[in-house]
């Protein structure tokens, strides 16, 4: 998929979305938050991300230029994913570069972007009551960054997210994903998270439309959300869910 344009979808529509809603609704599934600081947090993390690209090392999210909105907060949120893409065009998108999971490629960051801008422009849709727009293919995405992001942390001391010998099977019901919306998510020796997609049983599986299902894995609604169904052991999808904050 194209997660350039995604990514500007994406931020296109959480501009949309908040320009006439009050910046002090709180956000439910973001503790704490109100959607002006949801809005700064998208935004600020973009032009972040765009400062990283263009030194290739770190930068401190409180120093990024232009990190914060001004007056003109929509125009702000919009430019910000720009921002973040004519850096990887200016650099070259293979070009290695600082990310906290070690040196990626600059293109890297377009599809982690999108996907943090997928995620709070869902959060941002449920405490406005609205619905997510998330096509099935952005959200399938999503779900596989995520796997992807889980599997390359590094196992900590503590156990893993799926104790041994339990799997979990994820299963898009979307029409049109084929094996894009299905994952089967395993552990070494219950620690190091690996994953594939295809169909199998797991000792627990989960049905839903793929941005239902992207949503329970990030805790964003419950895994008895009249919307998913859950077959085998429900305990395991607890465990799972428990271990996985990132």
């Amino acid at each position: 998929m194209d997660h350039s344009a995604a990514l500007l979808e994406q931020n296109a529509q959480l501009a949309t979305r908040v320009a006439d809603a009050d910046p002090a609704t709180p956000v439910p599934t973001c503790p704490g938050w109100t959607l002006q600081q949801l809005v700064r947090h998208v935004g600020r993390g973009d032009r972040w991300a765009a400062t990283i690209v263009r030194t290739g090392e770190f930068a401190d999210p409180r120093e990024v230029v232009g990190g914060k909105p001004g007056d003109d907060v929509d125009g702000w949120l919009r430019g910000s994913p720009r921002d973040l893409l004519d850096a990887v065009a200016e650099v070259g998108p293979d070009v290695p570069v600082w990310t906290f999971l070690g040196p990626r490629p600059a293109a890297w960051w377009i599809r982690r972007r999108l996907h943090e801008s997928t995620v709070h422009g869902a959060d941002a849709a449920l405490a406005l009551g609205a619905g997510v727009g998330l096509t099935p293919e952005v959200a399938a995405d999503g779900v596989s960054e995520w796997m992807d992001l889980l599997a390359t942390r590094a196992a900590g001391e503590g156990p893993g997210p799926l104790d041994p010998g339990t799997t979990l099977h994820l299963h898009a019901t979307d029409d049109g994903l084929g094996e894009a919306g299905e994952w089967m998510v395993a552990t070494d020796d219950g620690r190091t998270v690996r994953w594939e997609h295809g169909h199998g049983k797991g000792t627990v599986a989960v049905r839903g439309a793929a941005a239902d299902l992207l949503l329970a894995v990030l805790r964003r609604i419950p895994v008895d959300d009249g919307r998913l169904a859950v077959h085998g052991d429900p305990a395991v999808l607890g465990t799972w869910l428990e271990r996985t904050g990132f």
